[in-house]
């Protein structure tokens, strides 16, 4: 591939085709080099049949050895003849004995093979893993037929099963006709047996009555021979002796006629119940069979129905198989034996390769658009339109889904993934050449178990391990357990070589090395200029070495190169003539990794000075964020027209006197220079050698101090011309006045220039910064660059003539330090105390302990502060803003330490007592080192996650860019005063951005800038005096050009102070503006020892908090408002404001307090009663028990227990 057209590279899907093409022959052993020859093996990874010959123009064999026979393949080894480093280009390739996922498109997030088949990444990681089954067709015709056998095979049954129970019925119905019929049969010869039965039974009787009655009849009118008796019954009809009358026949008769009656009554009885037992029976039958027919029926019913739920089962469950169903194995093999013809389901990339290959995109697109259109559901919505981008894409590019399943494997060229030999025989090898192994070894494998017909549980299990070699080959990473060699470090895999810091773009195509750079530690060189810095000899001479030579030759001290070369070697004088004179030419640019903001980078004219060190302005340090305990810093050489042009007019340290991000001054004084400064400016209450003198001009006040007539704190007064009123405001014009001043501020208004005169306050690390801030505004960069280095050698000068230095003496603990401790005691005990009794939490506890010792702590600082001499050293130092802690760590040293960190970031409420003065108990040393430990820790972790961010938005603001003057928008976003945030006031937020509308005064209605007048500072200063509640400006946010925006919606350049200028990458500036301090965030823990302090929130918070928000996250992590007690919530409309509800929370609980009563005690409280707290519950003479709380009373006299229990409800 020929690189010097490229413009561009855009990573695409390979097809087979494609892949085929690129490659010189398949590779199918897993060989690398035979070990005894150490050649390429035949067939192997390094193979030279496929991949070129290892030495130019020879073939394997040795059969051809000379470039005459370019260009010919060996008919013996098959080796072309040509150059080796056709070994860097030439490709090869593994046939697939099954197809295999690619990584990149479905173990990413997104997915975009699922999103293209809308499954989720778990299942398709289930089906490519062989877990799970996936249906890839589904044959309507066969699912219609199988519907319709269905149907006719339930058809058929229920028919079948309806006619056995109709032929059951019908059985049961003759059965129980026939036992009716008998049953009848025997009524009918009952009754006719019955009329028999009672003549028979009747004959009898009457033949003997009418027996009687001849006998009677006979004997009428005369006594009886014998008594006369009715056998039948035994009843006496006449005595012997008696008159037989005609009653006695009557008698007789009614007899028989009695005797008959109750005859036939009782023969009547007993047809009746022989008849109406057949009537049961009857019953009894019909009964029966009614029962058992309907028991048929429901037999009938529920079979029908069971039938019915099976067959509609079986229906639904046909209807359900579609394609992309997922069946775990069980299913897929119950569902193979039901409907085998009618679905196919596979699992492994096969599987999905199937599916891809039958994708219809046009067909999906349409199917996409319209969901998207119709749908009401945001999340269907947004799916759709998430898979349609996928759709789309596809089509655009012409590529096929398929591609994403490789059927081929490209082998990459052997010299891109080398093997080499090393001293003891033994070989080091890319890591690619074992990824590649175990895919060839698995492959190979798989084509065997195929060819010999191996079980389907084995081959599965071979698929899916060459699936997990070819994912380890293209993107390690990405797999849930990375592949290693041998249990030791992770294999680089295809996509570590390139992605990340150390992959192939930003490491080797990105970030080259470059020639003329040097790199040294840096020291301070105060005596150097702003824009200078001291370049060492040695570097200086090898850095610029070619011009060296040239100008060498060009003065005639050397005839050509080679002669100036040696003249170099032997360290002529010359060599240093022509060195200092080429230096003059170009300036040298100086780096300090990491390189946060446009200011890691800054041009300087070079010095050339002995040692080694490059050395370095002190006031450019801040920029860099360097310091001298051992940073080092890179040194490189602009070397065309152009870059030195470019170093010269945007680079150079003088030119970069604002930070970008705010417009502050970067290159204020710090640390000795303000020391200096401060004590030139500062007054003393002691008496001073002069004080109270008169001078007329500045000479005469320096000429007096040279004398040594006056001192540097002298009180004097000066006839000045000054631009200040007497609290220093500044006027309009300048006065010449007599003032009130010291001879220190004399000789440091001597440097400054005439706009900015008189200074007369003490100044400090603050007020120094503000006055270059005021130089730079009033008088340019120019001036503000010589009073920058005048301030600092000043400054320099006077912290060492100050003499101000530090003694263990100085630290002096104020007396009344034990006493504030005490008392901090005493309230803590006080706070122990409520905790032991239950009336405080434990987080309540804490908080108020931590909340006294921070108090204490401030309290002790205010002791020292007060206890220190103001004018001392020691306090000079504090108050200058000269150290890093300022009093903080002064109150540390002769106070107490105070409260501490733990590495989670929560105050340890165990503060330590002691000072660093008095020396720390070795339990507190330990505590101690908590919160450094923590800084630590934090400084190693949150760096990286910071440099990250600024890459992000780096990525997301770099094509912002000033493309035009102006869009003509007459819109804006307004800055209101009620909005102040982070103690930014108006002034701060309405500066350097230009008016979208007039702005006028509110009380005197004054006209203070017109639409598109720049609102500069002491524009800003007279808008935020004049109490105007909001200011409408232009804003990047409301700016109307379709690419970047234009210069006048962005305003000011902050780095310059000047309008923005056309080109401008104002998105990078301001992604490094954000980022730069984002570092800063995770570093500043580094330098205070992890105290804990009420202002610093920690870094925790911090920068999470700042990704956050830019990640624009649906639901920032905000404070959460914690319930503090459980129980039943009620919500309802806030009285005092309209837009709030209020939240009440109702907690019950019973509580239940025992008592044991002792054997000898009385029991006072009776069972059920109510009693109050302190009411007495059992007695002993004058010992009482009483309750501690209220409630109702259970009295357990077996147990001798008495238990008192309450609601107790808490809101």
């Amino acid at each position: 591939m020929e690189t010097k057209g490229l413009t561009a590279l855009r990573i695409s899907l390979a097809s087979p085709q494609t892949i085929m093409s690129w490659s010189y022959g398949e590779v199918l052993k897993p060989e690398t080099i035979n070990y005894r020859r150490l050649r390429p093996e035949k067939d192997g990874l390094f193979c030279e049949a496929i991949f070129g010959p290892t030495r130019d123009w020879q073939c394997y064999c040795g059969k051809y050895k000379n470039p005459r026979y370019k260009g010919i393949t060996c008919e013996k080894c098959g080796v072309e003849v040509t150059r080796s480093s056709v070994r860097r280009e030439r490709m090869g390739h593994i046939g697939l004995a099954s197809p295999v996922a690619h990584i990149w498109y479905t173990r990413r997030i997104p997915s975009q093979m699922g999103m293209l088949l809308d499954i989720s990444r778990r299942n398709l990681d289930r089906v490519l893993y062989f877990a799970q089954y996936i249906v890839t067709y589904v044959d309507e015709e066969a699912r219609k037929k199988a519907l319709q056998r269905l149907e006719d095979e339930i058809t058929v049954s229920e028919r079948e099963q309806a006619s056995e129970i109709n032929t059951r019925i019908v059985e049961v119905k003759q059965k129980r006709d026939a036992r009716i019929a008998e049953f009848k049969q025997k009524q009918a010869s009952l009754e006719q047996g019955y009329d028999e039965g009672i003549a028979e039974q009747l004959d009898p009787i009457i033949k003997e009555g009418q027996k009687l009655e001849r006998l009677l009849q006979d004997q009428m009118g005369e006594a009886a021979k014998k008594a006369v008796a009715f056998e039948q019954t035994g009843e006496k009809i006449i005595d012997a002796g008696d008159k037989v009358a005609s009653k006695h026949i009557t008698l007789i008769q009614k007899t028989v006629q009695k005797k008959l009656e109750s005859l036939e009554n009782e023969l009547k009885d007993k047809r009746q119940a022989e008849i109406d037992e057949l009537k049961t029976k009857i019953a009894t039958v019909k009964a029966e069979a009614d029962e058992e027919m309907e028991a048929l029926r429901n037999q009938l019913e529920s079979q029908t129905s069971v039938s019915s739920n099976q067959s509609s089962r079986l229906r639904d469950e046909l209807l359900e198989l579609r394609p992309f169903t997922f069946l775990s194995e069980i299913r897929y093999r119950e569902l193979k034996q039901r409907w085998g013809q009618v679905f196919r389901a596979d699992m492994g990339a096969e599987a999905f390769y199937d599916v891809l290959e039958r994708l219809d995109l046009d067909k999906l697109s349409e199917e996409l658009w319209h969901e998207v259109r119709t749908t009401k559901s945001k999340q269907k919505r947004k799916k759709a339109t998430t898979r349609l981008k996928v759709v789309e894409a596809f089509k655009r590019s012409g590529n096929r889904p398929e591609w994403m399943i490789l059927t081929v494997l490209p082998v990459i060229p052997p010299d891109l993934r080398p093997m080499v030999q090393l001293d003891g025989g033994r070989f080091a090898t890319s890591d690619l050449n074992d990824l590649y192994r175990r895919v060839i070894n698995r492959n190979n494998r798989l084509k065997r178990l195929l060819e010999l017909g191996a079980p389907d549980v084995i081959i599965r299990n071979e698929k899916r391990m060459l699936q997990e070699a070819v994912d380890s080959l293209i993107d390690n990473s990405q797999r849930g357990k990375a592949l290693s060699r041998r249990g030791r470090r992770e294999l680089k895999s295809l996509s570590d070589m390139l992605k990340g810091k150390k992959g192939r773009f930003r490491r080797n195509l990105l970030g080259k090395r470059v020639d003329y750079s040097g790199r040294s530690v840096i020291v301070v060189g105060p005596q150097l200029k702003l824009n200078q810095c001291g370049l060492p000899k040695s570097m200086a001479l090898e850095l610029y070495r070619p011009f060296v030579i040239s100008k060498l030759v060009q003065n005639g001290y050397a005839a050509n190169v080679k002669g100036a070369r040696r003249l170099i070697e032997r360290n002529r004088p010359e060599v240093w003539e022509a060195l200092e004179s080429v230096i003059g030419d170009r300036p040298v640019l100086l780096n300090r990794a990491p390189t946060l903001h446009r200011l890691g980078i800054q041009a300087f004219e070079p010095i050339l000075i002995e040692g080694s060190a490059i050395r370095l302005h002190p006031l450019v340090t801040t920029a860099f964020n360097a310091d001298f305990d051992g940073d080092q810093m890179a040194v490189h050489v602009p070397l065309s027209q152009k870059a030195v042009q470019e170093a010269r007019d945007l680079m150079l340290a003088s030119r970069n006197l604002l930070k970008p991000a705010d417009g502050e001054p970067i290159i204020s004084p710090s640390k000795d220079m303000v020391l200096g400064v401060y004590y030139l400016s500062m007054e003393q209450k002691a008496a001073h050698k002069g004080d109270g003198r008169a001078f007329s001009d500045f000479d005469e006040v320096e000429l007096a101090y040279a004398l040594g007539q006056v001192e540097v704190h002298s009180e004097i007064k000066l006839r000045a011309t000054t631009w200040y009123d007497e609290n220093n405001n500044r006027m309009e014009e300048a006065q010449t006045r007599v003032v009130e001043t010291t001879v220190g501020r004399v000789l440091l208004n001597r440097i400054l220039p005439e706009e900015v005169q008189f200074v007369n306050r003490k100044l400090d690390k603050g007020g120094v910064k503000d006055l270059i801030a005021e130089v730079y505004e009033l008088c340019g960069q120019e001036i503000t660059t010589n009073v920058a280095d005048a301030v600092k050698s000043i400054g320099f000068e006077y912290a060492m003539k100050s003499g101000t230095t530090l003694a263990v003496a100085d630290i002096s603990i104020p007396p009344e330090r034990q006493n504030i401790i005490d008392d901090a005691l005493k309230s803590v005990e006080v706070v122990q105390r409520d905790f032991r009794r239950g009336l405080l939490t434990e987080q309540e506890k804490n908080e108020r302990e931590i909340q006294i010792w921070q108090d204490t702590t401030d309290k002790v600082g205010d002791a020292v502060k007060r206890h220190m001499d103001p004018d001392g050293n020691l306090s000079t130092m504090a108050t200058s803003g000269a150290t890093k802690g300022g009093f903080s760590t002064i109150s540390q040293l002769a106070g107490m330490r105070g409260l501490m960190a733990d590495p989670s970031g929560r105050i340890i409420p165990m503060p330590i007592r002691s000072n660093f003065r008095e020396g720390l108990t070795a339990q507190e040393y330990f505590i101690s080192t908590h919160g450094a430990r923590k800084g630590l820790a934090d400084t190693a972790l949150r760096t990286a996650d910071a440099g990250y961010l600024t890459r992000r938005l780096v990525d997301i603001a770099q094509d912002i860019i000033i493309n035009e003057h102006d869009c003509g928008t007459h819109d804006g976003v307004y800055i209101r005063r009620a909005d102040d945030v982070a103690g930014q006031k108006m002034a701060g937020r309405i500066y350097s951005r230009l008016a979208a509308e007039r702005i006028v005064h509110p009380q005197t209605g004054e006209v203070l800038a017109e639409p598109n007048d720049v609102i500069t500072h002491d524009l800003a200063r007279i808008i935020a005096d004049s109490g105007i509640a909001e200011v409408k400006l232009r804003s990047p946010l409301t700016c109307e050009l379709n690419h970047g925006i234009c210069a006048k919606c962005y305003g000011i350049d902050l780095g310059r102070g000047e309008m923005v200028d056309l080109g401008a990458a104002v998105g990078i500036v301001a992604a490094q503006s954000i980022g730069e301090p984002g570092t800063q965030l995770t570093l500043r823990t580094f330098h205070t020892g992890g105290v804990a302090s009420q202002g610093a929130t920690d870094i925790t918070t911090g920068l999470p908090r700042v990704e956050e928000i830019f990640e624009a996250r649906k639901q920032p992590k905000g404070e959460a408002a914690v319930a503090e007690i459980g129980g039943v919530i009620r919500i309802q409309q806030s009285e005092k404001y309209a837009d709030m509800r209020e939240v009440h929370i109702e907690h019950a609980e019973m509580i239940h307090d025992e008592y044991a009563i002792p054997e000898d005690w009385k029991i006072a409280a009776k069972d059920e009663s109510e009693v109050q707290a302190g009411e007495i519950l059992a007695t002993l003479e004058k010992a009482t028990i009483i309750a501690q709380h209220g409630g109702r009373v259970a009295v357990e006299k077996k147990d001798r227990k008495v238990i008192v229990s309450d609601e107790q409800r808490e809101e």
